[in-house]
């Protein structure tokens, strides 16, 4: 690991983004007022009234399961981590939005974790490379008791939920086991009784004990309910019997209502509310909604006259009881976003690409404006042209679309742009000339023409053997440089269409930025080097080390050039003085590889965008730009 001690640590302003892949990782705070959730290694507290994001940071990698207190006043949080380490759970205070016990004795991974209905107890579950179950005391961090998850004939242990009324025992199940336990404190022991499900077998996702601690409700990825007595660890019934009636993709996030109905969500992304007075689990009327995607979480909002929704596609719904209205509250990408984009002189809205999306967000609000969808497609590049009346993009079809970005309207489309797809875009400043990469190794040139709207292709120019990452222009539009995948940065003459200059690097250039004022380009790759090159005769002036470990994937320069930022596998965001070559700043938050970072027209913000899904804004420390 790198040691970040000596750098100034950047100021998150906001996220974009859900983890959705976290079993029951949305909460909501007993206050009302506040949501809490997962978003790689952090831990995002949003106010629900005004949007207003806090950030809980400690853990090292993903966070693999998240606990809150009953009466609100701990969070705990467990992470996943490499094979042969430990994981380790954090107990937060949330009133102090601090670090209360560091506990490290799980290994790889921290499976489920619940509280004690007085808070005296935290217990947790660890993953298939762990199988222990241990009780940990909040009030000093230290282990109570444990033990075998399940007996060795079992499978994993998936949830983990303590009883509403009893101190001394909780419930854990997975994959054909389910399991009730005795804590006795007092002599640092863990008993376990496996309840007794006859012939029956099912792997159990989510678990719900009633008010009264009589009995509780599985969620089975089966499709079906099983509730079992908690003081004779008996199976009581199943259902509903009817394979008809099954809950297609099986149970997979389950709370109990105050009327005692069942409120569950399914793998196919439906929501409904079931009685609980049989065991066909017959759905109430009116009371059945869909989301997108597989329901991971419900979160109940006071009485659970409201609750939340949280799906795998990264999107959060708020949904009202009674009239089973459903509003959007998050709607993050759920693949890997590979580019970010600005309009020209604003900083109020940015845009990005993901799959087959483009979204158009606001800045300040982090709220989705616009979105664009080009079903079955890739896109791999955006850019909006310097006038903002429309937005480019490069397709894996090998098309350049163009879209009006108020609307989301087509606006043009280059068929044939390339053969193996558009991977790099460029805009003259006068919108009149497209500069576009291919993965086949071409630059190509493009005029167009408005009265009437025409595309006319110019000149290609074929040098790279691979595919071109990035393209970039100089301001008075008559040169270009071409990053690309075969090692080569070649600077091209778009008057005559031939090479000027080329550079060589024993790496895979991902991309490269003309210095705003000095005649030189910067380059970084896959070698984990920035490079600094000159125009005239490529020499080489500089070379960083950008990274201790993975490429840098992203680069951009301020208007001024003082201040350079990179981005890549290593999850990091450095700010560099480019005149010193030295990292003055670091951005920690992201918990996949960041593929592309970008500064803001007015410089007050950062944006990165990484291949899990997750878009972070950084606030712009405006004394990097004063050195």
């Amino acid at each position: 690991m790198e040691d970040l001690s000596d750098f100034k640590i950047l100021d998150l302003c906001s996220t974009i983004g859900f983890n959705g892949h976290v079993d029951g990782g949305l909460l909501i705070h007993p206050d009302r007022e506040h949501m809490i959730y997962t978003l790689g290694c952090q831990i995002v507290i949003r106010n629900l009234n005004t949007g207003k994001q806090e950030f809980l940071r400690g853990h090292e990698n993903n966070i693999a399961c998240i606990v809150m207190s009953k009466s609100g006043k701990y969070i705990a949080s467990g992470q996943v981590t490499y094979m042969g380490f430990r994981a380790p759970i954090i107990i937060w205070d949330y009133a102090k939005r601090s670090i209360l016990h560091r506990m490290d004795l799980h290994k790889v991974k921290v499976q489920a974790l619940a509280f004690s209905p007085n808070d005296t107890y935290l217990a947790s579950v660890g993953g298939q490379d762990d199988c222990t179950t241990i009780v940990w005391s909040v009030k000093t961090g230290k282990s109570v008791c444990g033990g075998d998850s399940t007996v060795k004939s079992a499978g994993n242990v998936h949830t983990i939920k303590y009883l509403n009324n009893n101190e001394d025992m909780f419930v854990t199940a997975g994959v054909e086991n389910i399991r009730v336990w005795w804590v006795d404190a007092a002599n640092h022991k863990i008993k376990a009784a496996d309840c007794s499900t006859g012939t029956t077998r099912r792997i159990v996702s989510c678990i719900e004990v009633d008010a009264d601690d009589q009995y509780f409700y599985c969620g089975t990825t089966t499709g079906d309910i099983m509730k079992v007595n908690i003081h004779t660890q008996k199976l009581v019934s199943l259902g509903p019997i009817k394979s008809t009636s099954k809950f297609s993709c099986g149970v997979t996030a389950m709370k109990l209502l105050k009327t005692n109905d069942l409120l569950i969500g399914t793998g196919t992304g439906k929501v409904k509310v079931l009685k609980t007075t049989s065991d066909k689990y017959l759905g109430v009327k009116n009371l059945t909604g869909t989301v997108t995607g597989e329901v991971t979480s419900i979160a109940l909002r006071g009485e659970g006259h409201q609750f939340f929704v949280g799906t795998k596609h990264g999107h959060v719904n708020r949904f009202n009881l009674i009239e089973f209205t459903q509003e959007p509250v998050i709607t993050a990408p759920n693949k890997s976003v590979s580019d970010v984009a600005f309009p020209s002189g604003t900083s109020q809205l940015f845009a990005t690409c993901s799959g087959d999306e483009i979204r158009i967000w606001h800045t300040l609000t982090s709220r989705e404006l616009l979105r664009i969808c080009v079903p079955n497609m890739t896109c791999n590049t955006i850019e909006f042209t310097e006038d903002g009346q429309s937005l480019l993009s490069g397709w894996d079809d090998g098309r350049i679309r163009a879209f009006l970005p108020e609307t989301g309207k087509p606006y043009y489309t280059i068929n044939n742009a390339h053969h193996v797809g558009v991977t790099a875009i460029a805009l003259t400043e006068d919108c009149r000339r497209i500069v576009s990469g291919g993965g086949e190794g071409q630059v190509r040139v493009w005029d167009l023409t408005f009265h009437p709207m025409t595309q006319t292709f110019v000149a290609s120019m074929k040098e790279h053997t691979s595919k071109v990452t990035c393209v970039k222009l100089t301001k008075d539009n008559r040169e270009c440089v071409s990053s690309a995948a075969d090692g080569t940065c070649i600077i091209w003459d778009l008057v005559r269409f031939i090479r000027k200059q080329m550079v060589l690097s024993n790496t895979l250039f991902q991309c490269v930025q003309y210095h705003p004022i000095l005649p030189q380009i910067v380059t970084c790759g896959t070698d984990r080097k920035i490079k600094y090159w000159e125009t005239i005769d490529g020499a080489q002036i500089r070379e960083l080390e950008g990274s201790k470990s993975g490429s840098v994937n992203g680069m951009d320069l301020s208007a001024s050039g003082k201040v350079m930022v990179t981005a890549g596998d290593d999850r990091l965001m450095k700010l560099w003085n480019y005149n010193d070559g030295t990292v003055t700043h670091v951005g920690i938050g992201h918990s996949g590889n960041i593929l592309n970072v970008k500064f803001c027209p007015n410089l007050q913000y950062i944006v990165s965008v990484s291949q899990d899904g997750a878009v972070l804004i950084w606030k712009f420390p405006e004394e990097a730009e004063d050195c």
